[in-house]
Protein backbone atom coordinates (compact mmCIF):
# COMPACT_ATOMS: atom_id res chain seq x y z
CA UNK A 1 0.00 0.00 0.00
CA UNK A 2 2.80 2.40 0.93
CA UNK A 3 4.64 1.56 -2.31
CA UNK A 4 1.50 2.22 -4.39
CA UNK A 5 1.00 5.54 -2.66
CA UNK A 6 4.62 6.52 -3.30
CA UNK A 7 4.27 5.65 -6.99
CA UNK A 8 1.03 7.63 -7.22
CA UNK A 9 2.62 10.68 -5.59
CA UNK A 10 5.61 10.49 -7.93
CA UNK A 11 3.35 10.31 -10.98
CA UNK A 12 1.26 13.21 -9.70
CA UNK A 13 4.39 15.32 -9.20
CA UNK A 14 5.63 14.46 -12.68
CA UNK A 15 2.27 15.41 -14.20
CA UNK A 16 2.27 18.68 -12.31
CA UNK A 17 5.77 19.53 -13.52
CA UNK A 18 4.83 18.66 -17.10
CA UNK A 19 1.87 21.01 -16.94
CA UNK A 20 4.02 23.77 -15.54
CA UNK A 21 6.47 23.43 -18.45
CA UNK A 22 3.74 23.06 -21.05
CA UNK A 23 4.63 26.32 -22.80
CA UNK A 24 7.75 24.79 -24.33
CA UNK A 25 5.87 21.84 -25.81
CA UNK A 26 3.08 24.05 -27.12
CA UNK A 27 5.50 26.39 -28.89
CA UNK A 28 7.44 23.51 -30.43
CA UNK A 29 4.20 21.86 -31.54
CA UNK A 30 2.99 25.03 -33.23
CA UNK A 31 6.30 25.55 -35.00
CA UNK A 32 6.19 21.95 -36.22
CA UNK A 33 2.61 22.33 -37.48
CA UNK A 34 3.27 25.67 -39.16
CA UNK A 35 6.44 25.85 -41.30
CA UNK A 36 6.43 29.62 -40.89
CA UNK A 37 4.23 32.04 -39.03
CA UNK A 38 1.82 32.92 -41.84
CA UNK A 39 0.46 29.38 -41.50
CA UNK A 40 -0.61 29.97 -37.88
CA UNK A 41 -3.91 31.47 -38.97
CA UNK A 42 -4.35 29.95 -42.41
CA UNK A 43 -2.58 32.54 -44.58
CA UNK A 44 -0.20 29.85 -45.88
CA UNK A 45 2.61 32.02 -47.16
CA UNK A 46 0.65 35.27 -47.56
CA UNK A 47 1.54 38.16 -45.30
CA UNK A 48 -1.38 39.65 -43.40
CA UNK A 49 -1.06 42.03 -40.45
CA UNK A 50 -3.56 40.33 -38.16
CA UNK A 51 -4.06 40.12 -34.43
CA UNK A 52 -4.30 36.34 -34.34
CA UNK A 53 -0.81 35.75 -35.72
CA UNK A 54 0.64 38.62 -33.69
CA UNK A 55 -0.92 37.37 -30.47
CA UNK A 56 0.52 33.88 -30.80
CA UNK A 57 3.93 35.19 -31.82
CA UNK A 58 4.04 37.38 -28.73
CA UNK A 59 3.28 34.34 -26.59
CA UNK A 60 6.09 32.47 -28.33
CA UNK A 61 8.49 35.33 -27.70
CA UNK A 62 7.49 35.35 -24.04
CA UNK A 63 8.38 31.66 -23.92
CA UNK A 64 11.69 32.48 -25.60
CA UNK A 65 12.46 34.96 -22.82
CA UNK A 66 12.36 32.02 -20.41
CA UNK A 67 13.94 29.14 -22.32
CA UNK A 68 16.14 31.19 -24.72
CA UNK A 69 15.59 28.81 -27.62
CA UNK A 70 17.01 30.80 -30.55
CA UNK A 71 14.82 28.96 -33.05
CA UNK A 72 11.78 30.65 -31.48
CA UNK A 73 13.28 34.11 -31.86
CA UNK A 74 14.14 33.43 -35.51
CA UNK A 75 10.61 32.14 -36.17
CA UNK A 76 8.96 35.22 -34.66
CA UNK A 77 11.36 37.76 -36.11
CA UNK A 78 11.11 36.31 -39.63
CA UNK A 79 7.40 37.16 -39.86
CA UNK A 80 7.73 40.68 -38.49
CA UNK A 81 10.84 41.37 -40.56
CA UNK A 82 8.93 40.37 -43.70
CA UNK A 83 5.73 42.31 -42.99
CA UNK A 84 7.43 45.59 -41.94
CA UNK A 85 9.54 47.44 -44.51
CA UNK A 86 12.95 48.91 -43.77
CA UNK A 87 11.42 52.37 -43.31
CA UNK A 88 8.95 51.04 -40.75
CA UNK A 89 5.86 50.86 -42.94
CA UNK A 90 3.53 48.05 -41.93
CA UNK A 91 2.45 45.89 -44.87
CA UNK A 92 0.21 42.86 -44.95
CA UNK A 93 -2.87 44.91 -45.96
CA UNK A 94 -2.61 47.18 -42.93
CA UNK A 95 -4.32 50.55 -43.43
CA UNK A 96 -4.44 53.14 -40.70
CA UNK A 97 -7.54 54.60 -42.35
CA UNK A 98 -9.51 51.46 -41.42
CA UNK A 99 -9.05 52.41 -37.75
CA UNK A 100 -9.33 48.82 -36.59
CA UNK A 101 -8.30 48.17 -32.98
CA UNK A 102 -7.48 44.63 -34.07
CA UNK A 103 -4.51 46.06 -35.97
CA UNK A 104 -2.96 47.52 -32.84
CA UNK A 105 -2.59 44.12 -31.19
CA UNK A 106 0.24 42.69 -33.38
CA UNK A 107 2.34 45.69 -32.41
CA UNK A 108 2.77 44.42 -28.87
CA UNK A 109 5.41 41.92 -29.96
CA UNK A 110 7.49 44.75 -31.40
CA UNK A 111 8.49 46.07 -27.97
CA UNK A 112 10.41 42.88 -27.21
CA UNK A 113 11.68 42.42 -30.76
CA UNK A 114 13.06 45.95 -30.78
CA UNK A 115 14.80 45.34 -27.44
CA UNK A 116 16.34 42.11 -28.73
CA UNK A 117 17.20 42.98 -32.33
CA UNK A 118 17.61 46.76 -32.20
CA UNK A 119 15.91 47.10 -35.59
CA UNK A 120 14.81 50.72 -35.89
CA UNK A 121 12.02 49.82 -38.26
CA UNK A 122 10.24 48.13 -35.36
CA UNK A 123 10.31 51.35 -33.35
CA UNK A 124 8.96 53.27 -36.36
CA UNK A 125 6.13 50.77 -36.76
CA UNK A 126 5.22 51.19 -33.07
CA UNK A 127 5.19 54.96 -33.52
CA UNK A 128 2.75 54.64 -36.42
CA UNK A 129 0.41 52.44 -34.37
CA UNK A 130 0.48 54.99 -31.56
CA UNK A 131 -0.54 57.64 -34.10
CA UNK A 132 -3.47 55.44 -35.13
CA UNK A 133 -4.62 55.21 -31.52
CA UNK A 134 -4.39 58.95 -31.06
CA UNK A 135 -6.54 59.45 -34.17
CA UNK A 136 -8.93 56.53 -33.48
CA UNK A 137 -12.60 57.59 -33.81
CA UNK A 138 -14.42 57.80 -30.48
CA UNK A 139 -17.98 57.79 -29.26
CA UNK A 140 -19.46 60.77 -27.43
CA UNK A 141 -18.05 59.54 -24.09
CA UNK A 142 -14.53 59.06 -25.40
CA UNK A 143 -14.59 55.32 -26.03
CA UNK A 144 -12.69 53.99 -29.03
CA UNK A 145 -14.81 52.67 -31.88
CA UNK A 146 -13.97 49.01 -32.35
CA UNK A 147 -13.41 49.67 -36.06
CA UNK A 148 -14.31 52.42 -38.49
CA UNK A 149 -16.91 50.08 -39.96
CA UNK A 150 -18.46 49.66 -36.48
CA UNK A 151 -19.19 53.27 -35.49
CA UNK A 152 -20.03 54.01 -31.85
CA UNK A 153 -19.52 50.36 -30.88
CA UNK A 154 -17.30 49.17 -28.04
CA UNK A 155 -16.57 45.43 -28.01
CA UNK A 156 -14.86 43.79 -25.06
CA UNK A 157 -12.41 42.30 -27.56
CA UNK A 158 -11.15 45.78 -28.36
CA UNK A 159 -9.89 46.41 -24.85
CA UNK A 160 -7.33 43.64 -25.31
CA UNK A 161 -6.49 44.68 -28.86
CA UNK A 162 -5.53 48.23 -27.93
CA UNK A 163 -5.02 48.95 -24.24
CA UNK A 164 -1.92 46.82 -23.44
CA UNK A 165 -0.11 48.36 -26.42
CA UNK A 166 -1.32 51.84 -25.40
CA UNK A 167 -0.05 51.27 -21.86
CA UNK A 168 3.33 49.89 -22.85
CA UNK A 169 4.02 52.58 -25.42
CA UNK A 170 3.13 55.19 -22.81
CA UNK A 171 5.42 53.68 -20.18
CA UNK A 172 8.35 53.23 -22.55
CA UNK A 173 8.24 56.14 -24.96
CA UNK A 174 6.08 58.97 -23.65
CA UNK A 175 8.44 61.29 -21.78
CA UNK A 176 6.11 64.23 -21.31
CA UNK A 177 4.55 63.73 -17.87
CA UNK A 178 1.31 65.50 -18.75
CA UNK A 179 0.83 63.31 -21.82
CA UNK A 180 1.68 60.21 -19.82
CA UNK A 181 -0.87 61.05 -17.13
CA UNK A 182 -3.49 61.84 -19.78
CA UNK A 183 -2.85 58.49 -21.49
CA UNK A 184 -3.23 56.52 -18.26
CA UNK A 185 -6.47 58.39 -17.54
CA UNK A 186 -7.64 57.59 -21.07
CA UNK A 187 -6.79 53.90 -20.68
CA UNK A 188 -8.71 53.81 -17.41
CA UNK A 189 -11.67 55.51 -19.06
CA UNK A 190 -11.71 52.95 -21.89
CA UNK A 191 -12.02 50.10 -19.39
CA UNK A 192 -14.57 51.92 -17.25
CA UNK A 193 -16.77 52.78 -20.22
CA UNK A 194 -16.71 49.23 -21.53
CA UNK A 195 -17.38 47.77 -18.09
CA UNK A 196 -20.25 50.10 -17.25
CA UNK A 197 -21.82 49.86 -20.70
CA UNK A 198 -21.66 46.07 -21.01
CA UNK A 199 -22.41 45.18 -17.38
CA UNK A 200 -25.49 43.02 -16.85
CA UNK A 201 -26.93 43.94 -13.44
CA UNK A 202 -28.68 40.58 -13.14
CA UNK A 203 -25.79 38.18 -13.82
CA UNK A 204 -22.97 40.65 -12.98
CA UNK A 205 -21.26 39.44 -16.16
CA UNK A 206 -20.24 41.65 -19.08
CA UNK A 207 -22.04 41.23 -22.36
CA UNK A 208 -20.07 41.05 -25.58
CA UNK A 209 -20.52 44.64 -26.75
CA UNK A 210 -22.45 47.88 -26.57
CA UNK A 211 -23.67 50.14 -29.35
CA UNK A 212 -23.70 53.68 -27.98
CA UNK A 213 -25.92 54.85 -30.85
CA UNK A 214 -28.56 52.22 -29.93
CA UNK A 215 -29.12 51.71 -33.66
CA UNK A 216 -27.70 48.25 -34.46
CA UNK A 217 -30.14 45.40 -34.99
CA UNK A 218 -28.26 43.21 -32.52
CA UNK A 219 -28.49 45.57 -29.55
CA UNK A 220 -31.08 46.25 -26.89
CA UNK A 221 -32.62 49.61 -27.91
CA UNK A 222 -32.70 50.76 -24.29
CA UNK A 223 -29.21 49.73 -23.12
CA UNK A 224 -27.29 49.27 -26.38
CA UNK A 225 -26.01 45.92 -25.08
CA UNK A 226 -25.69 42.77 -27.13
CA UNK A 227 -27.77 39.80 -26.05
CA UNK A 228 -25.25 37.58 -24.25
CA UNK A 229 -22.04 37.27 -22.30
CA UNK A 230 -19.74 35.45 -24.71
CA UNK A 231 -16.88 33.53 -23.12
CA UNK A 232 -13.98 34.75 -25.21
CA UNK A 233 -15.12 38.38 -25.13
CA UNK A 234 -14.93 38.39 -21.35
CA UNK A 235 -11.66 36.47 -21.63
CA UNK A 236 -10.20 39.27 -23.77
CA UNK A 237 -11.33 41.86 -21.24
CA UNK A 238 -9.87 39.90 -18.31
CA UNK A 239 -6.51 39.44 -20.02
CA UNK A 240 -6.41 43.12 -20.96
CA UNK A 241 -6.89 44.14 -17.33
CA UNK A 242 -4.22 41.72 -16.14
CA UNK A 243 -1.71 42.81 -18.79
CA UNK A 244 -2.26 46.54 -18.30
CA UNK A 245 -1.86 46.10 -14.55
CA UNK A 246 1.42 44.31 -15.15
CA UNK A 247 2.63 47.02 -17.52
CA UNK A 248 1.65 50.05 -15.44
CA UNK A 249 2.81 48.50 -12.18
CA UNK A 250 2.62 51.02 -9.34
CA UNK A 251 0.99 53.52 -11.67
CA UNK A 252 -2.03 51.25 -12.16
CA UNK A 253 -5.16 53.09 -11.01
CA UNK A 254 -6.90 51.34 -8.12
CA UNK A 255 -10.13 51.05 -10.07
CA UNK A 256 -8.44 48.82 -12.67
CA UNK A 257 -7.09 46.47 -10.01
CA UNK A 258 -10.53 46.28 -8.41
CA UNK A 259 -12.12 45.72 -11.80
CA UNK A 260 -10.14 42.52 -12.41
CA UNK A 261 -11.65 41.01 -9.27
CA UNK A 262 -15.11 42.39 -10.16
CA UNK A 263 -14.93 40.69 -13.57
CA UNK A 264 -13.59 37.31 -12.47
CA UNK A 265 -15.46 36.74 -9.22
CA UNK A 266 -19.03 36.53 -10.65
CA UNK A 267 -17.81 33.97 -13.19
CA UNK A 268 -17.54 31.26 -10.57
CA UNK A 269 -21.26 30.66 -10.21
CA UNK A 270 -21.61 30.24 -13.98
CA UNK A 271 -19.04 27.47 -14.28
CA UNK A 272 -19.94 23.87 -15.04
CA UNK A 273 -20.51 22.06 -11.71
CA UNK A 274 -18.77 18.94 -13.01
CA UNK A 275 -15.57 20.44 -14.44
CA UNK A 276 -15.41 23.91 -12.89
CA UNK A 277 -14.97 25.35 -16.40
CA UNK A 278 -17.01 27.64 -18.64
CA UNK A 279 -19.28 27.36 -21.62
CA UNK A 280 -19.21 29.19 -24.94
CA UNK A 281 -22.19 31.31 -23.84
CA UNK A 282 -21.45 32.19 -20.24
CA UNK A 283 -24.93 33.21 -19.15
CA UNK A 284 -26.55 29.98 -20.42
CA UNK A 285 -24.52 27.27 -18.61
CA UNK A 286 -25.66 23.73 -19.33
CA UNK A 287 -28.26 24.77 -21.89
CA UNK A 288 -28.77 22.48 -24.89
CA UNK A 289 -26.12 23.08 -27.54
CA UNK A 290 -23.81 25.03 -25.27
CA UNK A 291 -20.34 23.55 -24.87
CA UNK A 292 -17.19 23.95 -22.82
CA UNK A 293 -14.96 26.21 -24.91
CA UNK A 294 -11.17 26.15 -24.79
CA UNK A 295 -10.07 29.69 -25.62
CA UNK A 296 -12.08 31.44 -22.92
CA UNK A 297 -10.96 28.92 -20.30
CA UNK A 298 -7.31 29.43 -21.26
CA UNK A 299 -7.86 33.19 -21.00
CA UNK A 300 -9.56 33.04 -17.61
CA UNK A 301 -6.85 30.71 -16.36
CA UNK A 302 -4.16 33.12 -17.48
CA UNK A 303 -5.91 36.17 -16.03
CA UNK A 304 -6.36 34.44 -12.66
CA UNK A 305 -2.76 33.24 -12.51
CA UNK A 306 -1.33 36.60 -13.56
CA UNK A 307 -3.61 38.39 -11.11
CA UNK A 308 -2.23 36.22 -8.31
CA UNK A 309 1.37 36.78 -9.41
CA UNK A 310 0.74 40.54 -9.51
CA UNK A 311 -0.76 40.31 -6.00
CA UNK A 312 -4.01 41.76 -7.25
CA UNK A 313 -5.90 38.49 -6.66
CA UNK A 314 -5.41 36.41 -3.54
CA UNK A 315 -6.77 32.93 -4.31
CA UNK A 316 -3.62 31.12 -5.41
CA UNK A 317 -5.12 27.68 -4.86
CA UNK A 318 -8.10 28.41 -7.08
CA UNK A 319 -5.87 29.75 -9.87
CA UNK A 320 -3.69 26.65 -9.78
CA UNK A 321 -6.68 24.32 -9.86
CA UNK A 322 -8.28 26.23 -12.72
CA UNK A 323 -5.14 25.88 -14.81
CA UNK A 324 -4.98 22.13 -14.17
CA UNK A 325 -8.66 21.69 -15.00
CA UNK A 326 -8.18 23.58 -18.26
CA UNK A 327 -5.28 21.34 -19.26
CA UNK A 328 -7.14 18.19 -18.31
CA UNK A 329 -10.26 19.18 -20.27
CA UNK A 330 -8.81 20.60 -23.48
CA UNK A 331 -5.16 19.57 -23.98
CA UNK A 332 -4.17 16.30 -25.63
CA UNK A 333 -1.16 14.84 -27.39
CA UNK A 334 -1.69 14.01 -31.03
CA UNK A 335 0.39 12.51 -33.83
CA UNK A 336 4.10 12.68 -33.16
CA UNK A 337 3.46 13.84 -29.63
CA UNK A 338 2.35 17.32 -30.74
CA UNK A 339 0.27 19.17 -28.18
CA UNK A 340 -3.29 19.99 -29.24
CA UNK A 341 -5.73 22.48 -27.75
CA UNK A 342 -9.19 21.22 -28.61
CA UNK A 343 -12.69 22.70 -28.71
CA UNK A 344 -11.83 26.27 -29.74
CA UNK A 345 -14.48 28.58 -31.14
CA UNK A 346 -12.90 29.82 -34.36
CA UNK A 347 -14.62 33.20 -34.61
CA UNK A 348 -17.59 35.17 -33.34
CA UNK A 349 -18.67 38.76 -33.78
CA UNK A 350 -21.62 41.08 -34.22
CA UNK A 351 -23.19 42.62 -37.31
CA UNK A 352 -20.87 43.04 -40.26
CA UNK A 353 -21.50 41.67 -43.72
CA UNK A 354 -22.53 38.36 -42.15
CA UNK A 355 -25.32 40.11 -40.19
CA UNK A 356 -24.29 38.30 -37.02
CA UNK A 357 -27.15 38.56 -34.56
CA UNK A 358 -25.34 37.72 -31.32
CA UNK A 359 -28.23 35.57 -30.15
CA UNK A 360 -27.74 32.24 -28.40
CA UNK A 361 -28.22 30.16 -31.54
CA UNK A 362 -25.56 32.18 -33.35
CA UNK A 363 -22.83 31.65 -30.77
CA UNK A 364 -23.30 27.90 -30.39
CA UNK A 365 -23.18 27.31 -34.15
CA UNK A 366 -19.99 29.16 -35.02
CA UNK A 367 -17.14 26.94 -36.22
CA UNK A 368 -15.09 24.89 -33.75
CA UNK A 369 -11.48 23.89 -34.39
CA UNK A 370 -8.32 22.75 -32.65
CA UNK A 371 -5.21 24.88 -32.06
CA UNK A 372 -6.75 28.25 -32.76
CA UNK A 373 -4.15 30.97 -32.04
CA UNK A 374 -6.67 32.80 -29.87
CA UNK A 375 -6.42 29.85 -27.51
CA UNK A 376 -2.80 28.82 -28.07
CA UNK A 377 -1.45 32.23 -27.04
CA UNK A 378 -3.34 32.36 -23.73
CA UNK A 379 -2.45 28.73 -23.05
CA UNK A 380 1.27 29.55 -23.36
CA UNK A 381 0.85 32.57 -21.09
CA UNK A 382 -1.09 30.57 -18.52
CA UNK A 383 1.67 27.95 -18.44
CA UNK A 384 4.31 30.66 -18.00
CA UNK A 385 2.38 32.24 -15.12
CA UNK A 386 1.78 28.85 -13.51
CA UNK A 387 5.52 28.24 -13.57
CA UNK A 388 6.03 31.42 -11.51
CA UNK A 389 3.81 30.32 -8.62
Amino acid sequence: MIRKLAIFMALALTACTARAQLYTDVVRSEMARNPEASYIDGQEGKLKWNYTTGLELKAMLDAYSVNEDESILKYVDAWYDAVISEDGVIGGKYKKSNYSLDHICPGRTLFQLYDITGKEKYRKAMDSLYVQLKEQPRNARGGFWHKKIYPDQMWLDGLYMAQPFYAEYTVRYVSDQAEKAANIADITNQFTLAYDSCHDPVTKLLRHACDFSRSMFWCDPATGQSAHAWGRALGWFSMALADVTGILGEDTPKELKNMLYAVLQPLRKFSDPKTGLWFQVLDRPGEEGNYLEATCNAMFSYACLKGVNLKVLADKGYARKLYRKTIRQFVTNGDGGLVNLNQCCEVAGLGGKENRSGDYDYYIHERIRANDPKGIGPLIWAALEYDKL
